[in-house]
């Protein structure tokens, strides 16, 4: 299906910056007319968004792929639109369940009364996209929100317009414009929907751009969820083997051409064996040959998704080779005028080159070695909190400690990427790769508020502590105030 072929009984979207104030309006209005959907409603929203995803795959496959110059229908498929119909059935298999009350204990002195937690929707939530997977950042916080019984605004990225006209149009064809509508424009209409008065803004995105995020939401207390990125490396412990390590770190690397914010950033190696690095390079490289035949062209190999983002990558190589490091391309097929990037490994690196210091977002895989395990966990530590970490070893021991002694958003052991596709995970960063959490019952949390209720009963003591105050409060504080 092209993605001309989608219903467009609908406007596509709102205007840029006139409307944003009016749609927001309209949600704000919708919201209070109508507080709490029930989870009968919670469930067929959920189902709506099922249907808009399957009925849909391949149009969405085909604008994402126009937006990139190339990107595979079946990596598309199999990196965004099932892990977002993943989501969107496990939220529907349990919004009832996370709606229910909590009971909590209540304090002895405060007996017989009861206490609870209340889930309630918060209101207007807002959700900036980025491009890297325009589809799955969009329709997984859309499910959080939407099982929490929120309205819903979307700000798609400009870097993706036909998937962003397409999902405008998609959204408008099963939601009403009140309830969950798509917002596509520039830098500038980015800027303005992050001003407005927000109960939740979810942002996904570049830490320097989190802060701005962070000082516009600042102006009206808007609660902010930030997803990041960062440096997110890949550790492989003294015995494991190098090539079984190589060939699950450089598939998660060669997902979407190394676009993806929980991507390995860089390896640390052991020095011992002293070939470990060459043994690394080798099996890369065959896992890349046999993953794609063809090289940097192959069908199945995303393009780099614009100019700018392929000079970036290629500025990056050519400074680390400039300061001494060696580039060892895994595949043949560059191509300026498609962007296409081969799988790229970087040896000798030092803190002076950017690919050292910058998140690389693209097929280049910095290798360093390391002494001993706490060097390596040293070197990561000294660094700004990852988004992700890899580590692989057989050691239960040595990976109890490496979870234990090192802090990042999530982790996935003796293989790459797959935290991200268990529904029952919470998924966010730490520090500088982000705050906050979604996914699952983690992602309901964090777009309801959690009302603490305190039911008084109707025979209770309170009496015995009001005043006026005597004889009788003073025995009662000296039970009270015992340690």
């Amino acid at each position: 299906m092209n993605p001309s072929d989608v219903p467009q009984s609908k406007p596509s979207g709102v205007n840029p910056l006139a409307d944003l104030d009016r749609l927001f309006e309209r949600q704000r209005a919708a919201f209070r007319r109508h507080a709490n959907p029930s989870a009968a409603e919670r469930k067929a929203h959920l189902d709506a968004l099922c249907r808009l995803l399957v009925d849909h795959a391949d149009a969405i496959a085909a604008a994402i792929d126009a937006d990139f110059g190339h990107r595979s229908a079946h990596e598309t498929k199999m990196l965004e639109i099932f892990p977002s119909l993943l989501e969107a059935k496990h939220a529907r298999a349990h919004v009832e369940s996370w709606m229910w009350p909590e009971r909590k204990p209540t304090a002895f002195w405060f007996l017989p009364g009861r206490s609870q937690i209340v889930k309630q929707p918060l209101g207007v939530v807002g959700i900036i996209v980025p491009w890297n997977y325009p589809l799955f950042l969009s329709a997984g916080p859309l499910v959080s929100a939407l099982a929490a019984g929120n309205r819903v605004m979307v700000k798609v990225s400009e870097f993706t317009p036909r998937f962003g006209e397409l999902f405008a149009r998609l959204i408008g064809s099963f939601f009403a414009e009140d309830h969950v509508a798509v917002v596509n424009g520039g830098v500038d209409v980015a800027q303005a929907f992050a001003a407005r008065p927000f109960d939740h803004l979810l942002f996904t995105g570049s830490t320097s751009v989190g802060h701005q995020i962070m000082r516009a939401a600042a102006e009206h207390l808007t609660p902010v969820t930030l997803e990041l990125g960062g440096k997110s490396p890949a550790i492989v412990a003294p015995g494991f083997p190098v090539d079984v390590a190589a060939r699950r770190i450089i598939w998660g690397k060669c997902l979407n051409a190394g676009q993806t914010c929980i991507a390995p950033d860089y390896v640390l190696l052991p020095e011992r064996p002293e070939n470990s690095v060459q043994t690394f390079v080798e099996a890369a490289r065959d896992e890349v040959q046999r993953l794609y035949p063809e090289g940097a062209g192959s069908a199945d190999y995303s393009a780099v998704v614009n100019a700018r983002h392929y000079r970036r990558l290629r500025e990056y190589l050519e400074d680390a080779v400039a300061k001494g490091a060696r580039a060892v391309a895994l595949a043949g097929g560059e191509s300026e005028s498609t962007r296409k990037l081969p799988p790229t490994i970087v040896t000798g690196v030092t803190a002076a080159m950017r690919v050292t210091q910058d998140e690389i977002f693209g097929p280049l895989l910095p290798i360093q070695t390391y002494r001993d395990l706490d060097e390596a966990l040293g070197y990561v530590a000294d660094r700004p909190r990852p988004l992700a970490m890899y580590y692989f070893d057989e050691d239960q021991a040595r990976i109890r400690r490496v979870l234990d002694e090192s802090i990042s958003g999530n982790v996935t052991v003796n293989d790459t990427i797959l935290h991200i596709a268990q529904t029952d995970l919470p998924f966010g960063g730490v520090g500088a790769s982000g705050m906050g959490h979604y996914h699952g019952a983690d992602g309901f949390n964090t777009f309801s508020k959690r009302k603490g209720v305190f039911m008084q009963s109707r025979f209770n003591g309170s009496w015995l502590l009001k005043p006026p105050f005597g004889k009788r409060v003073e025995r009662m504080l000296r039970l009270m105030l015992r340690n």
